[in-house]
């Protein structure tokens, strides 16, 4: 009997082995592929951080003067103003519209596969088409523009100081309001239909469905996206470098841009490695927010 225990317990042992053994076979290229492409650049920049870059002569050790030079740069906080007036308006403007186009496609009775497809198709667009449809837009002669003064009234322009950073958040939710909504639709078609059904024989109407069954429901996802959103546009510089390159007068100059510049344009690499570091930092700070909201999701 002794002898048929040990055996079972070998041949368990053996399988469990087997099972590591295969799985970290599996898993070793993605951790050698994170490691070259993902963690060696990320020490290397918080490395290069403390150096004055130069590949003729050779990197000289500076200490903290980056980080003093980036913090008395008036551009730094020029570009962090940007960054988050960025943030705020693609909360303001953009957040919202994903959740209520879920519930409304979710609310109807029939096309609901077409309005799904009509909604995604904006995301289908590539970045080069898109920027080059949104210039035409946002011309002063362009069909906005030619259809506001057929109206007698006065022509907008989308490029001033004023205007820049709301047109390449208007034009940003156009593009993204697609997928975000599908995630949506997703969460709604999962909560269970016996709650809806047994509030419309208690009398509830459309709106009192929303209000005390579809968002409740949906909270901890909106909180989720959320804090995606946060830091996709923490990150964001394509569209403005594409758009107005920063411009006018510095007015959608954000922080990942400015850093893009300093980089590749003024060919200071240890203080763009600086802006690096303290960008990888303040995104590590969000994706730790990120990763508590999501645990706490999970349990739910």
């Amino acid at each position: 009997m002794e002898v048929q225990l040990n055996v079972q317990t070998n041949s368990t042992v053996r399988k469990r082995i087997n099972w590591y053994l295969w799985g970290t076979l599996f898993v070793i290229p993605e951790i050698i592929l994170f490691f070259v492409f993902l963690w060696v650049p990320i020490v290397k920049g918080i490395v290069y951080s403390f150096y004055n870059i130069d590949f003729v002569e050779g990197n000289v050790f500076v200490g903290f003067e980056n980080y003093l030079n980036v913090f008395h740069d008036s551009l730094f906080w020029i570009s962090i103003k940007n960054t988050f007036y960025y943030i705020i308006l693609g909360i303001v403007l953009g957040f919202w519209i994903p959740p209520l186009i879920a519930i409304s496609v979710s609310e109807l009775k029939w096309f609901q596969g077409v309005a799904r497809i009509v909604g995604y198709l904006p995301s289908a667009v590539p970045a080069i088409v898109l920027y080059g449809m949104w210039q035409w837009f946002f011309d002063a002669v362009g069909p906005i523009n030619s259809f506001l003064s057929s109206l007698g009234l006065s022509k907008i322009d989308f490029f001033s100081p004023h205007m820049a950073m709301v047109s390449i958040v208007l034009m940003e939710t156009w593009q993204n309001f697609g997928s975000a909504t599908l995630i949506y639709i997703a969460a709604v078609v999962s909560i269970p239909k016996d709650i809806y059904e047994a509030a419309e024989i208690d009398g509830a109407g459309v709106w009192q469905r929303i209000r005390y069954i579809t968002l409740p429901s949906i909270k901890t996802l909106m909180m989720l996206l959320l804090l995606l959103q946060l830091i996709s546009t923490s990150q964001g510089f394509q569209a403005h470098l594409s758009m107005t390159n920063g411009g006018p007068n510095n007015a959608t100059l954000t922080y990942l841009l400015w850093m893009n510049q300093t980089a590749f344009t003024n060919l200071d690499f240890g203080k763009a490695s600086t802006m690096g570091s303290i960008m990888f930092f303040f995104l590590v700070l969000l994706s730790i927010i990120y990763n508590l909201f999501q645990r706490r999701s999970d349990a739910a």
